[in-house]
């Protein structure tokens, strides 16, 4: 997978992680309305900065790190400084971000009229948030996955999407249940290759096939 990669996704949500209230009466507003529900928002922001310590890390200059460190990058209403520099790193992000996805546009229309009709489908009729609900391999070649799409965009009913001509298929054995993120398309000879992540579990599906069939379901 090129462009949309797990690595991607996680810088991602670092981004939305710097995310901070415009004003400290904002904030407050937000600490009390946890205490009122009885939750103690420290813990919360505690559980929080734990979940994506890992990443932030990773993907954050050093600037960053005595902040997520001693907790007060999300603990404490921003300071002026901590605000300027997630300003400075979240436009460098949106830069990158948009000349990602261009570059990902540009390479889709190249090959746009080389791919089969649903190949074009799936990929301008997405599947971003619809749910795994089944896989099958009636026959060789064959590779079926039912999907929920009433979370999605698009059908809001199960569809079935069936694959032929399959000669790769990499896929986990646990992948019902997964949502559907994002998927991006190649040719690869005379076939198309499709990559598809996938969260809970996070996962990067790869797929070569002949061709697709979209089919909504009653």
């Amino acid at each position: 997978m090129k462009y949309f990669t797990k690595e991607w996704y996680d810088e991602m949500q670092v981004s939305g992680f710097l995310t901070f209230p415009e004003t400290e009466e904002e904030w407050e507003e937000g600490q009390a309305a946890y205490r009122e529900q009885g939750i103690d928002p420290q813990e919360v922001h505690r559980r929080d900065l734990e979940d994506k310590k890992r990443d932030l890390l990773k993907f954050l200059p050093d600037s960053f790190h005595p902040y997520i460190y001693d907790g007060t990058l999300n603990s404490t209403y921003p300071t002026p400084e901590l605000r300027e520099m997630a300003d400075r790193w979240e436009a460098d992000y949106e830069t990158r971000f948009d000349a990602l996805l261009d570059d990902y546009s540009r390479h889709y229309e190249s090959i746009k009229e080389f791919l089969p009709p649903g190949a074009i489908q799936l990929t301008e009729k997405s599947l971003h948030d619809c749910i795994v609900k089944n896989v099958d391999h009636p026959a060789d070649g064959e590779l079926v996955l039912v999907i929920d799409c009433n979370s999605g965009f698009h059908y809001f009913k199960d569809v079935k999407v069936k694959f032929t001509g399959v000669s790769e298929a990499i896929i986990p054995e646990d992948i019902t249940g997964a949502w559907w993120l994002y998927n991006e398309i190649y040719l690869n000879g005379d076939q198309v290759e499709l990559h598809v992540l996938f969260d809970t579990p996070m996962t990067e599906v790869t797929i070569v096939f002949k061709d697709i069939q979209i089919e909504e379901l009653e």
